[in-house]
């Protein structure tokens, strides 16, 4: 954490980047995209499509935005940019300030059909051919035997008390609340510095251990690691930091033995779901899809295509996959996870975060992802497709 001295040293040198730094700090909290897209009347609607044997098309309603989306977006093209003097910094803002542009679009269209997706394509894109191809890829293999370690017996209460076990070997603190207005069984709030957890929600072993590697020892890590950055932006998100993000996150469950074949396979599921919106699939085509000829269970085949059918066309989940084999690469080339540790920074920018470095505006990280320091993964199936992917 650098001390308050060094930081009004960089602040006297660097007086206009921290003016428009701080300026977008405020603007970029109040557009958590997630705390939007996830509609507030999922029980009922999962209730209504499996009654309807899987043909009507649930009637998702979402939060009231509460902000002016407008004025929001006006305020971020009033930024000075040009009293920033270095010009690979003063692009990184410009480029964060389109990208959180979009985002805003993106918020403003929830539950708008194609408007949204549109706007989500601008955002998180859609997925490459090779995407697809590496989903089936994954999907061809046969699944593992059943485990005990798979079976959902553990409650939301028990599961706090794990994830804050799990979160004793990290120095910062772990706040933990519950919601039933959330796709996923928990999620980091990055605002808010919070583990969500699903409060209806029932879990295995395995998958506790697999949200704890992802969750606590990727995205709270990141999250507090930005902290001691000198620059906001590493809080609030580079453009296509998701990508890295998730690739870290589904990595650190690999290599803290918690990664299965069935996980993998549901990151080529949301793949080939997301795929789906671009061919102008429905809600229930895509469920069909992935419940029809890949034979998904119905609750697991309608959570992945809520995932994506969410807000009108959420194409983020097609993030994961890509995500975690450019990681892996990474890996294999026995590259530094440091700089990608640091914030919740992108793959894209990693010249722009070297110059940073030259100037002191980014410093070395105070929180490491423990599960990196030791492949505890023993499938050899795992490692199989992770290297033949393309």
């Amino acid at each position: 954490m650098m001390r308050a001295k060094e930081i009004d040293k960089l602040k006297e040198e660097y007086g206009s980047l921290f003016e428009i730094d701080a300026n977008l700090d405020r603007l970029l909290k109040r557009i958590e995209l997630l705390n939007y897209v996830n509609p507030l009347n999922i029980e009922k609607e999962k209730h209504r499509f499996f009654t309807s044997k899987y043909t009507a098309n649930p009637n998702f309603k979402y939060p009231k935005i509460k902000f002016n989306p407008f004025k929001l977006q006006r305020l971020f093209f009033t930024q000075r940019l040009e009293r920033i003097e270095d010009e690979t910094i003063r692009k990184i803002y410009k480029d964060v300030i389109n990208y959180y542009s979009n985002m805003i679009q993106c918020i403003e269209t929830i539950g708008k059909g194609e408007r949204f997706y549109y706007n989500s394509l601008s955002v998180y894109g859609t997925p490459t051919e090779k995407d697809v191809q590496n989903a089936k890829f994954i999907l061809h293999f046969e699944d593992e035997p059943a485990s005990m370690d798979m079976e959902k017996v553990f409650s939301p209460l028990e599961a706090k008390a794990y994830f804050e076990d799990f979160a004793k070997q990290y120095d910062f603190p772990l706040e933990v609340r519950f919601s039933t207005h959330i796709a996923a069984d928990a999620m980091v709030s990055n605002s808010t510095r919070t583990l969500i957890i699903k409060k209806n929600a029932k879990f295995s072993k395995n998958q506790l251990l697999t949200l704890a590697h992802h969750e606590i020892g990727i995205h709270l890590v990141t999250t507090f690691n930005a902290l001691g950055q000198p620059l906001k932006i590493f809080s609030n998100g580079l453009p296509n930091n998701v990508e890295a993000q998730e690739g870290l996150a589904v990595f650190a469950e690999y290599m803290g033995g918690a990664l299965t074949l069935k996980r993998l396979k549901e990151l080529a599921y949301r793949v080939l779901a997301v795929d789906s919106l671009i061919k102008g699939y429905s809600f229930a085509d895509t469920f069909n899809l992935i419940h029809g000829p890949y034979k998904l269970n119905k609750k697991e085949a309608f959570s992945i295509t809520l995932r994506a059918h969410r807000g009108g066309g959420f194409t983020k989940d097609r993030l994961y996959l890509s995500g975690l084999k450019k990681i892996y690469k990474r890996y294999q080339r026995e590259e530094s996870m440091d700089m990608l540790l640091s914030g919740k920074v992108s793959l894209d920018y990693e010249e722009e975060l070297k110059k940073l470095r030259t100037k002191g505006l980014w410093q070395p990280i105070t929180h490491k992802t423990h599960s990196f320091a030791q492949k505890l993964n023993t499938n050899t199936t795992l490692d199989f497709i992770l290297n033949n992917l393309k």
